[in-house]
């Protein structure tokens, strides 16, 4: 994991790149200086650490379609930069290239009531979409827990999903269209305000392509009507094995929640005393459920999920009464990152996904290596989805503890690979999985995706050190296959 080590003829042209980016942007659209750029130096992984070579802050498209094709002309680096909540390393920055950042881009640009859509720059956040159509009956679904203020931007990049990602669907399934700018400078739509295109999903290749392909510059996203009706449970067990079981019992029965969370004890206890919202303190796994609908067809589900609960051996069941209630219920598991950081010095919070009735084999997993690395785990997961969020507990100041627990990641995100997941359902690769991606693909698969990464930036100028680990120059791998008889899409660039 790290950063990779900067060009050295790259940081002797410093001078000169920054008196290229004043020559194409407004002075206070260039910081330069060690201290202006200190607020760029990391993402939310904060373990790692890098001062950029220079922070840029376009205000509109033709600046940033400038940058682009100048430091394509130029060969220098551009790391593209969101909110900067990226938990994987995604925004790291390189100290031999460009950060640009996307925060200026943060207005709202239309609101389609008939075409149910909102059209969006990247860097406003995920809540504030909801927030400007909420007065009209309207919500924007994917919910991740950083929503007020992660960009969505920044979830595109990184295919973010949230608590009520089980049902609506990750940002692939609620993105519409894009505009991004190529390394080449050029402004390129994709979709529009429909539901789906008849071409080829570019779409789709773009959402979670974690800015290796190009600068997100506007989004078009899906907004849904709000359920006329929305309740939620909280369930304690005894056994995080009966929570695990019960979760695949709900699926089982045919029912879809809005939101399947679980939290174990040591999660549980952290936001109980973050937010005190009467979660069961002494419970070893709590499950929030959430239903939404219609009223009668919410209050039957509700009967049918307290049933399967019962059965599966939760002893003690709270539905909520009232709209503040219900945001109650979600606020512990909404702020449980944070409640997590009053317990330790340090925290590194993991990404993986597994199949849903491979969840008590994982938690009985993660036990024994938290007693083998001598590390506390406080776990939150997507658990209707089987997307897990163990925190790692640790302290920086204690020599070894934070190699230590990147090894205890490292062999969780081994285990959901070998449980048949993968190794990450919406915090992305970045750095932190980068060198755990032969766990998942072979050498193949791995020369495919840097074919594709080939064609949209030959010269590896975006984002590099991310994602790969190891990446091969474009000319040492050949052609993309083909099938024959298919005709390539006329947007698409030859290769």
């Amino acid at each position: 994991m790290g950063v990779p080590s900067p060009d050295s003829e790259i940081l002797s042209r410093r001078d000169d790149i920054i008196a290229g980016l004043k020559s194409m942007l407004p002075d206070e659209c260039v910081l330069d200086s060690l201290t202006s750029m200190r607020a760029y130096d990391a993402d939310g992984l904060s373990s790692y650490r890098q001062t950029p070579l220079a922070v840029v802050l376009p205000t509109n498209v033709a600046q940033i379609a400038s940058v682009m094709r100048w430091c394509k002309h130029n060969e220098v680096k551009i790391v593209p930069r969101g909110a900067g909540t990226s938990l994987s390393g995604g925004a790291t920055p390189l100290a031999d290239g460009i950060l640009l950042s996307l925060a200026k881009f943060n207005k709202i640009l239309d609101i389609d009531y008939e075409n149910r859509c909102v059209v969006t720059q990247p860097g406003v956040t995920n809540l504030g979409i909801t927030h400007a159509v909420e007065d009209a009956g309207f919500y924007y679904a994917p919910d991740p827990s950083s929503q007020i203020a992660c960009s969505i931007g920044g979830n595109i990049a990184e295919n973010s999903g949230g608590v009520h990602c089980l049902k609506y669907g990750l940002t692939t399934n609620n993105v519409l269209g894009v505009e991004i700018v190529t390394m080449e400078g050029e402004v390129i739509r994709i979709g529009g305000r429909h539901l789906d295109s008849g071409s080829l999903d570019l779409l789709g290749v773009l959402t979670g392509s974690e800015g290796l392909l190009g600068v997100v510059t506007e989004v078009t996203v899906r907004i849904l009507r709000k359920p006329s009706t929305q309740r939620a449970m909280l369930v304690g067990f005894e056994s995080a094995l009966d929570a695990g079981k019960a979760v695949s019992d709900v699926i089982s029965a045919g029912i879809i929640p809005a939101g399947m969370e679980m939290m174990d004890n040591p999660a549980i206890r952290a936001a109980e005393d973050f937010v005190n919202v009467g979660y069961p303190r002494e419970a070893a796994a709590l499950l929030i459920v959430e239903l939404d609908g219609p009223s009668v067809e919410v209050d039957a589900l509700l009967e049918s999920v307290e049933r399967i609960m019962r059965k599966a051996g939760a002893n003690s069941v709270r539905l909520s009464q009232s709209e503040q209630e219900r945001i109650d219920f979600w606020s512990g598991r909404k702020a449980a990152f944070p409640a997590v950081g009053r317990i330790s010095p340090d925290y590194l919070c993991m990404d993986g996904t597994i199949p849903r009735k491979a969840l008590p084999e994982m938690l009985v997993k993660m036990s024994s290596l938290s007693q083998q690395y001598g590390l506390r785990v406080a776990n939150v997961f997507h658990a209707g989805d089987g997307n897990l969020h163990p925190l790692i507990l640790f302290d920086a100041n204690i020599e070894g503890d934070l190699e230590r627990a990147e090894a205890f990641g490292a062999d969780i995100l081994r285990h959901c690979v070998a449980l048949g997941g993968v190794l990450t359902g919406e915090h992305g690769v970045g750095i932190e999985k980068r060198d755990l991606m032969g766990e998942m693909f072979n050498e193949t698969d791995l020369k495919q995706q840097q074919r594709l990464k080939c064609a949209f930036d030959p010269q590896h100028l975006l984002n590099p050190g991310k994602v790969f680990p190891q990446l091969h120059r474009c000319a040492e791998l050949g052609r993309l296959h083909v099938h024959h008889g298919t005709l390539p899409h006329p947007d698409l660039p030859r290769f």
